[in-house]
């Protein structure tokens, strides 16, 4: 297949500055919007944001079995763009407005249905949208570098979105519009990304369409090796940065009793994985994309580990250092899996001749929204058994809780993810092989 064009990679890649910007608002403000704005009790946020991503990781596989099956001339994946921009809007804005509801029963069934909803939207248009991955180049660096695009074009999102938050908030008369007018704001900007890729990319359009029974697909996609290892890995990984995300206002407003430091604190994480994002694929081409991989680990634990040990000591300034340091770790952790994943589906497809692009990242969302709504649950949970208030002077045991989320739960994770990945056995060497195998079949 021919080298993609820089136009060609930057319209696949535009879609995850939105993408990546949904990610960051909801994974950085959704459980302490729910609680310190919404009003409801940690341990009901966690419940809400549960429910709703299970909801969603449901979902992904059933999408992905949809756009396999789909035929049109625009191809198997972007119409789904189409049809999903306008909602991402609705939604957004819809979870992002409190309603005048007092009960805490009937608060807590709206805040699950509206992320239903949210998440809803969201698989519409992913799940096509990574589906494209492997349509649009098979050789094995160009991949690396098709992603090195899509994930630039995700830290500028998760910048704006980390960014964009508290400053949108802080023009109105209250937190209530204030995160009303973000959901708004926002759902055009992730709207409008979801239609520049849907004309700036083009598709296959003459796949075979798969015929398998819904439980069949997905039973093969379970017998792929490397792609398991992976999925088992990749799930992990975002289960320790979804603590990561959701805790950080918590510490920096609670520990330093500076919540304006959280702004400053996500821009420096993420400006300095922009900068180590081509960095890794510049690393990968030497090294590999496994080892790439487990550098991402290592980092973010080890700052994780030092900042729960001396981060509530030293203070701001050495925190501050220590997401610079974890920044690079996340500049890491963007390409490499997204680039392993098509190859691991390669890797499937040169045994049957199936193409399931869409079973495959069905069943990748479906196992990472899992994780993360264990998180979001099991961030809520252990605030509320530390005796978390909102907007209150916090104990000795809230807290250590909130300490406790930010260090050792996710060290123990990314230690897990790195030993994991080291089972993926998939290398440039055997991936070219069956790239081959294919030209000539």
């Amino acid at each position: 297949m021919a080298q993609l064009t820089v136009r060609q990679k930057l319209g696949f890649g535009i879609f995850d500055l939105g993408g990546n910007m949904l990610f960051t608002v909801t994974g950085f403000w959704c459980l302490n919007y729910l609680t310190d704005t919404v009003g409801l009790a940690a341990a009901l946020a966690g419940i809400a944001v549960m429910v709703g991503k299970v909801w969603d990781a449901v979902t992904d596989p059933v999408m992905g079995y949809i756009s396999d099956r789909t035929k049109t001339r625009f191809g198997r994946r972007r119409p789904y763009l189409l049809i999903g921009a306008p909602l991402m809007v609705l939604t957004m804005w819809f979870f992002f407005t409190k309603p005048a509801i007092d009960s805490v029963s009937l608060l807590t069934v709206w805040a699950t249905v509206a992320l239903m909803f949210l998440n809803t939207a969201s698989t519409i248009i992913n799940i096509p949208y990574s589906s494209l991955t492997p349509e649009l180049s098979d050789d094995y660096h160009e991949r690396t570098s098709l992603n090195g695009y899509r994930f630039g074009c995700a830290v500028f999102g998760t910048i704006i979105g980390a960014a964009a938050v508290q400053p949108i908030v802080g023009l109105f008369p209250n937190q209530t519009v204030g995160f009303s007018m973000v959901g708004l704001i926002l759902g055009l900007i992730i709207a409008g990304t979801t239609l520049l890729t849907f004309f700036g990319t083009k598709e296959k359009t003459n796949h075979t369409i798969p015929t398998e029974p819904f439980f069949a697909t997905y039973k093969v996609v379970f017998t792929n090796r490397p792609y398991v290892v992976l999925l088992m890995t990749y799930a992990l990984h975002l289960t320790g940065i979804t603590l990561l995300q959701g805790i950080l206002v918590y510490y920096t407003k609670y520990i330093y009793h500076n919540e304006a430091l959280t702004t400053p604190a996500m821009l420096l994480l993420l400006l300095t994985a922009m900068v180590f994002i081509p960095v890794s694929v510049l690393i990968s081409k030497k090294i590999g994309k496994k080892r790439t991989y487990q550098i991402c680990f290592v980092i973010i634990a080890t700052a994780c580990a030092a900042i729960f040990t001396v981060g509530h000591i030293l203070g701001p300034l050495f925190f501050l250092v220590m997401m610079v340091y974890a920044g690079i770790g996340v500049g890491f952790s963007y390409v490499a899996p997204f680039a392993m994943v098509p190859d691991a589906i390669d890797y499937e497809a040169s045994r049957t001749g199936d193409h399931k692009e869409g079973a495959y990242y069905g069943i990748w969302t479906f196992v990472a929204k899992v994780g993360q709504s264990l998180a979001v649950f099991l961030s809520g949970m252990i605030l509320d058994i530390g005796g978390y208030s909102a907007d209150a002077v916090q104990s000795t045991s809230a807290l250590f809780a909130i300490r406790i989320i930010i260090g050792p739960v996710p060290v123990v994770i990314f230690i897990g993810a790195l030993l994991l990945i080291e089972r993926y056995a998939l290398d440039e060497k055997t991936v070219n092989m069956l790239a081959r195998q294919r030209d000539s079949a």
